[in-house]
């Protein structure tokens, strides 16, 4: 785990103890902080018992403590706890914040900070991986996989490769990002936050956690990205990087990177990695050998000439057209589309200009009526409401050169733990109509948070 002296004597109280929480407490005490902790379960609060004092934050004078803990999924826009550690003066932050705190004390490093509303998961692991075919000390954390404080700390020239939320960077204010790049910005999550301008605020202030010198990088050309890129300029002319044009040289042969939309994470990657000094050689190399993510355009596999996909990290309409635009009609079309669950947001946004490339839609979840009445009329529809049946219905349907695919285009809460739980479970579909056997769920897996 990171330790550091910066914490040693310091007083800090944290709720809730789940992956990051309890990685935050135990790296705490580690470094000789005192700590009083909190979870509503019991079985958290036991892996502390004699080490830190369990008692709920809220209930306690906070006067003289170093700093409030809490997961990003605690909504600061409602509740108490901001409004209680603000009587006392005390900043409320996150486990990303801690590292920052500890930053000074680490081996010498970088840190590449990645957000956005999509593609920022894929966009961190190809990163990460590009360090390490370059041969770099390197781990990744933040958003994805295992929390950044119960990490060991890399030895000098290390780079640290963090996917920050927008939760995340709310709880963040002194991290030091070499590079900082934002993907792109479209409405998600807008009940933390006052509207869709204080969304797009909180994702542009990852590029005030950046050193003096370093570089921000912005790829997404939607018009928010474009007016924080267009801030940037003004306050700074080197060293801002404008992706919105660039296009990938010469022939291409990355085969987990299909689509516009991954085709501008590569980009992205790519831009990244050469201000880190690292040669186009051991990128293209990278590229080529990079093996994608869990849940994002995952090939499960493929059998009577039909191919079946896992974009189950889809979790709204934006995520999910690049996924649908990625198999263009050839020259009909040949995608099985498996939608539905839990909605955030009325219609199809854009996955209504992929629609020509969809053979037939399969309606699942909460939401399936809804995206059986949006789409009877402009597609074939199956309304399957459970995930097992849409399988089988698309199965039975597709033909070889087809594509079945589950990009949900929602969240997964009506009928799932997560959607790294949805996305297991069509492996395990698919693997049980096929006789095939299902991939192995990858240590990547992380949070889903904006």
């Amino acid at each position: 785990m990171i330790t550091s002296p910066a914490f040693s004597g310091k007083r800090y109280a944290i709720l809730g103890l789940a992956r990051s929480g309890l990685a935050a407490a135990e790296a705490l005490l580690a470094s000789g902080a005192e700590v009083v902790a909190w979870d509503r379960q019991d079985v958290a609060r036991e892996k502390l018992e004699g080490r830190a004092t369990l008692a709920d934050p809220l209930d306690i004078d906070l006067t003289g403590f170093d700093g409030v803990v809490v997961s990003p999924g605690v909504p600061l826009n409602t509740h108490p706890i901001a409004g209680h550690a603000a009587k006392f003066g005390v900043p409320v932050i996150g486990d990303i914040e801690l590292f920052a705190i500890a930053q000074p004390t680490l081996p010498s490093h970088k840190v590449v900070g990645i957000t956005g509303t999509n593609g920022k998961s894929t966009t961190t692991a190809l990163i990460h991986h590009i360090c390490e075919t370059a041969g770099l000390p390197t781990l990744m954390g933040g958003n994805i996989g295992i929390p950044i404080m119960a990490q060991n700390p890399l030895q000098d020239g290390g780079i640290y490769v963090l996917e920050l939320s927008s939760y995340q960077i709310d709880l963040t204010y002194s991290l030091k990002c070499a590079v900082a790049l934002l993907l792109n910005i479209t409405p998600d999550h807008l009940d933390r936050y006052d509207g869709f301008e204080a969304y797009a605020a909180s994702k542009a202030r990852l590029f005030s956690l950046m050193k003096d010198d370093g570089a921000a990088i912005v790829s997404g050309s939607d018009s928010a990205s474009q007016n924080i890129l267009a801030g940037l300029k003004s306050e700074k002319t080197d060293r801002v990087l404008d992706l919105s044009t660039a296009t990938a040289e010469g022939q291409i042969n990355w085969p987990a990177l299909q689509g516009p939309h991954n085709l501008q994470n590569a980009i992205a990657a790519v831009s990244a990695g050469l201000q880190l000094g690292i040669n186009e050689t051991v990128l293209e190399s990278a590229l080529t050998s990079f093996t994608g993510l869990p849940h994002r355009m995952e090939f499960v596999g493929e059998h009577g000439g039909v191919t079946f996909v896992n974009d189950s990290k889809a979790t709204n309409q934006a995520s999910a057209a690049p996924a649908l635009a990625a198999y263009p009609a050839n020259p009909e079309p040949r995608v099985h589309w498996i939608v539905g669950g839990l909605a955030k947001e009325d219609g199809l946004g854009e996955c209504a200009e992929h629609l020509s490339n969809i053979k037939a839609a399969y309606t699942i979840g909460e939401s399936g009526p809804r995206f059986a009445e949006l789409l009877e009329g402009r597609v074939p529809v199956v309304k399957s409401e459970l995930l097992c049946e849409a399988v089988r219905s698309a199965v039975d349907a597709a033909q070889s050169g087809d594509v079945i695919m589950l990009s949900p285009a929602c969240a997964s809460f009506d009928q799932f733990r997560d959607y790294e739980a949805r996305g297991e479970h069509f492996r395990q579909i698919v693997a049980a109509l096929t006789g095939t056997e299902p991939p192995t769920a990858s240590r990547m897996e992380g949070s889903s948070a904006a």
